[in-house]
């Protein structure tokens, strides 16, 4: 089969290792970076995305989206989430509805308040849309360790076109029909891990930050509950799985950049991580700012967390905020 995968990130590289193990899959990558591109062709790696790598042949990559296209049996969206709108512009000359979508990619579309699955549906017009996230940093699953996600579908030939190429020995892969839950678990727990982030940083124990965390699968549920999904999905790999991962571990992006607002409070060093790093909570905390608020969702811990990181308010607020949260 021909899998589409849109995006040459991290995660897309690895997911592409976990497609490339069905030796009659054939993984065509598409980048719009001339230079990500002449290295694959050169060396077959990417050492500066993900690093001791050499990518097997049924993996080749692509500047054009009408070659990435053609022939393509099933289509990976893995870029950044505020160019997923973009993306599914640039593909629509070239793409056919009946063929499956799975979105890899982690937000909510700021300037609309869409979940990306809305984007896809109606820029491209298909029902055979799904939502891959769980508790997964893509070294881990480069380096082939037992690793699970969610799949969100409610098409049985998407859902069953995806489990047939991407479960492996390695890789477990669990259905539900909860589009909504799963990408508000997806989006939301980038935001909380900068939250966590920062209340390592200020020097609070394990303690406080465990606290956060079950405090934010509350908040979860309850935003997930008030957007029409389903609350049982914060038991999902997306909502208790990925928080856990992604609210402790320095490998978070999002943690990272959350500690050195807490620990610092330098604007420079601030600025310094945002420029060097895709901090995809920090797009994602505007997103949901702004859909709660136009929802007219009571959600005072993204207010807070907006506040600080936007607003410049104290990081110290956090654990004032946790004690007197009803």
């Amino acid at each position: 089969m021909k899998i589409a995968m849109l995006g040459t990130g991290a995660y897309s590289l690895a997911l592409s290792l976990m497609l490339a193990k069905k030796k009659e899959n054939n993984i065509m990558l598409w980048t719009e970076n001339q230079n990500i591109f002449d290295t694959f062709k050169r060396t077959n790696r990417l050492d500066t995305i993900l690093p001791d790598r050499v990518f097997p042949d049924n993996i080749n990559i692509t500047t054009s989206f009408e070659e990435a296209l053609d022939n393509a049996e099933l289509i990976f969206i893995a870029c950044a989430a505020k160019f997923v709108s973009e993306v599914c512009g640039s593909i629509k000359p070239y793409y056919n509805k009946t063929i499956p979508i799975c979105i890899a990619s982690k937000g909510i579309e700021e300037k609309t308040g869409s979940f990306l699955s809305d984007i896809v549906k109606n820029t491209l017009g298909t029902e055979n849309i799904a939502v891959l996230s769980g508790p997964t940093f893509a070294i881990d699953m480069a380096n082939n360790e037992p690793i699970a996600l969610a799949l969100a579908s409610t098409n049985e030939y998407t859902t069953k076109t995806i489990k047939d190429n991407l479960s492996n020995n390695t890789l477990k892969l669990r259905e539900t029909n909860d589009l909504i839950g799963i990408q508000i678990c997806g989006s939301i727990k980038n935001v909380i891990a900068i939250a966590s982030g920062m209340v390592k940083g200020l020097g609070y124990a394990e303690s406080t930050l465990a606290f956060l965390i079950n405090e934010s699968l509350h908040d979860m549920k309850y935003l997930i509950d008030k957007l029409g999904g389903d609350k049982k999905s914060v038991l999902s790999y997306a909502g208790v799985g990925d928080l856990l991962l992604t609210c402790t571990s320095t490998k978070s992006r999002n943690y990272s950049f959350g500690y050195i607002v807490g620990s610092t409070k330098d604007e420079d060093q601030i600025e310094e991580f945002l420029k060097t790093h895709t901090v995809e909570g920090y797009y994602t905390l505007s997103s949901i700012y702004k859909l709660v608020r136009t929802k007219n969702i009571d959600l005072p811990i993204i207010n807070l967390i907006y506040d600080i990181i936007m607003n410049g308010k104290d990081p110290n607020l956090l654990a004032k905020f946790l004690i007197e949260k009803e």
